[in-house]
């Protein structure tokens, strides 16, 4: 079974009444297929979302503090209280310290939350293995929202990624981001060793949400 998880980022197309019809097809779809699918949604929507579907939803960001004088900020509890799955870690659009990294990692385990740390590069995706998420996606920037695949335009970056973490930690489950569109595109990075991938605009932006999300996981 593959990973699909899907981030809402702060489109129009994934935000709102229109969130929550996003998450409603992914739900119907991972109901019809064996893989994992799972949504990366707005602060905002997290707590309407969690409630009203049955498959796993996840902070976009988390910051790196406990409870205190922190104005503006949210931590790993207060998505745990509003029942999301986990977090992504150091998106390219929000990069954080290797120190905010490594407390948000062990923070969410402690709570018994899914961490999906981003990385860039081979290097970075092997430091960020050693920290123990239970997932690192490697986007390269310049690939985001291009419609080229990482998997395809720098295949290399995927298969040495997938080594490297590999070779830190076992454990870690490595997703392929940046450009994933297709299904082909999602073959292309399960075959280069992944085991699933992050995606945003291929299927949020999408004219449908629905077709496209299903032809991703081979439904079409």
């Amino acid at each position: 079974m593959g990973v699909v998880i899907i981030n809402f980022k702060a489109y129009k197309e994934g935000f709102g009444k229109r969130a929550l019809e996003l998450a409603k097809i992914a739900e119907d779809v991972a109901s019809r297929c064996d893989e994992y699918i799972g949504i990366a949604v707005s602060f905002l929507d997290l707590p309407v979302i969690a409630r009203e579907v049955n498959i796993d939803v996840y902070a976009q960001h988390v910051d790196a503090v406990g409870f205190g004088s922190h104005t503006g900020r949210i931590n790993a509890e207060m998505i745990a209280e509003y029942g999301a799955k986990g977090s992504l870690i150091n998106h390219s659009e929000r990069r954080l310290k290797l120190a905010d990294i490594e407390y948000n990692v062990a923070k969410l385990r402690e709570l018994g939350l899914t961490s999906v740390v981003c990385t860039n590069n081979v290097p970075t995706t092997a430091a960020a293995a050693a920290l123990n998420p239970d997932f690192v996606a490697v986007e390269p920037p310049e690939l985001i929202g291009s419609g080229i695949p990482v998997s395809k335009a720098e295949p290399e970056v995927v298969e040495n990624s997938v080594k490297a973490a590999k070779n830190v930690n076992r454990e870690v489950r490595v997703l392929c981001g940046a450009g994933i569109t297709t299904h082909e595109d999602y073959v292309k990075a399960l075959e280069l060793g992944a085991e699933g991938v992050l995606l945003a605009s291929g299927v949020v932006k999408a004219k449908d949400q629905k077709r496209a999300l299903e032809e991703l996981v081979g439904l079409s």
